[in-house]
């Protein structure tokens, strides 16, 4: 391991960074200061999650264009140019006034943070790893970990002793000086297979187009797999200061959770990156929603504290494992050649799943549906999705191997 990090160290920083940085446009940091922007612009929970599901519904729409750019341009420029974009957005959430502004704010976060930092460093990876594509992808996607226990914390800090707009205005110092420059400095060159790279002994996998892959029913089914655990998570995630209300619970109590939810999601990641180099990512795919259904309905029915630690430590593992995991299962069944094409399809799907579920249950709040009631539903899907997983990771091994042998 040491060996692959030392002989692939500007690749995987580059990846690193990117994931890690992309927390200022994730639901859970933006969510931070959620109760400063209700208060701020006189929003209920259900107005400010129907705003926010708009708004992450337009960065959806917009990857669907920009997201093909990792197939033309190189890795490093279009990381620089987005960590760019994330910055002047988060400029705007500092400056901004007005119920409009906010809307093209929240797009800019959710298009550049969420959106792009993370389709482009795990797209590129994907491309230049095949036989350790597990390893360097967990390498890669732990920095979105690393991200949510080190910066909400730093953010409340910031925030509770200058203010939320400052503390706004620092994340977009940190990202347009600092961190833009590196990655464009890192990735400024895309790497070449190498004589010493590990021969891949997995079966050829033709290269479908993005027509090709939209085409194909078994696409959306696994899409469908993909899409549980940032409904859910988000869904959690920007409502937690809801939810620490409905609890009698502190939000720095709730902010608390996210190392051991990075911690737990850092080594889920790393094994999960072992065994998909070993096992394949297909043979993985049934049991990764297992760690969020327990988590969640843990916190579903949870009134102690200590339900936020369980709570974090299992969708640690989960996020972990589907992070990871999903960078690799899309190359395997549908190839490289295409790949930021394809992936901006299920970046934006995903996308779309994490505006839809905030706004979804902010109205819910509203009507005055239970929320626990909420989170015991979501598990329900997410055990429902699990069980069609099984028979699906099986057909898409048997196409596989179809597709190998009429390539050889």
């Amino acid at each position: 391991m040491l060996h692959f990090i030392r002989s692939n160290a500007r690749w995987l920083a580059g990846g690193f960074l990117l994931s890690f940085f992309s927390s200022f446009g994730q639901t859970y940091f933006i969510s931070l200061s959620a109760g400063e922007i209700r208060a701020e612009y006189g929003l209920t929970n259900g107005q400010w999650g129907g705003l926010y599901m708009m708004a992450t519904l337009a960065s959806a729409v917009t990857l669907l264009w920009v997201g093909r750019s990792v197939d033309a341009w190189r890795a490093g420029l279009v990381g620089a140019a987005s960590l760019c974009g994330l910055a002047i957005a988060c400029l705007m959430m500092g400056f901004g006034q007005g119920i409009v502004l906010l809307g093209v704010t929240v797009w800019l976060l959710r298009l550049f943070g969420q959106g792009m930092c993370i389709h482009v460093a795990t797209t590129a990876i994907a491309k230049w790893f095949v036989a350790q594509r597990g390893r360097a992808l967990s390498l890669t996607t732990i920095g979105i970990d690393c991200g949510a226990a080190i910066l909400p914390l730093a953010f409340v800090f910031i925030m509770q002793a200058a203010g939320w707009r400052t503390a706004w205005f620092v994340a977009a110092a940190m990202a347009l000086f600092v961190v833009a420059p590196l990655v464009g400095s890192l990735l400024r060159v895309d790497r070449a297979p190498r004589a010493s790279d590990p021969v891949s002994t997995r079966p050829a996998v033709r290269d479908w187009t993005r027509g090709e892959a939209l085409r194909d029913p078994l696409f959306y089914l696994l899409l469908a797999g993909v899409l549980i655990p940032p409904f859910v998570g988000t869904t959690i995630a920007f409502h937690q200061v809801y939810l620490t209300e409905l609890r009698g619970w502190s939000l720095a109590t709730f902010a608390s959770g996210y190392p051991l939810f990075s911690g737990a999601t850092v080594v889920s990641a790393l094994l999960c990156g072992s065994l998909i180099d070993r096992f394949t990512a297909l043979r993985i795919l049934p049991v990764f929603l297992l760690p969020l259904i327990i988590g969640t309905v843990t916190l579903a029915l949870g009134r102690e504290e200590w339900t936020i630690f369980a709570w974090m430590a299992c969708f640690g593992m989960a996020l972990g494992t589907s992070g990871t995991l999903l960078g690799a299962v899309w190359p395997e069944v549908y190839g490289t050649a295409h790949l930021g094409a394809i992936r901006s399809v299920i970046v934006a799907a995903t996308v779309f799943a994490t505006a839809a579920g905030p706004g979804l249950t902010g109205m819910l709040i509203d009507q005055g549906y239970d929320y626990s009631m909420q989170m015991l539903a979501m598990a329900l899907i997410a055990a429902i999705m699990m069980a069609i997983l099984v028979p699906l990771s099986v057909r898409l091994r048997r196409r596989q191997a179809a597709e190998a042998r009429a390539v050889a």
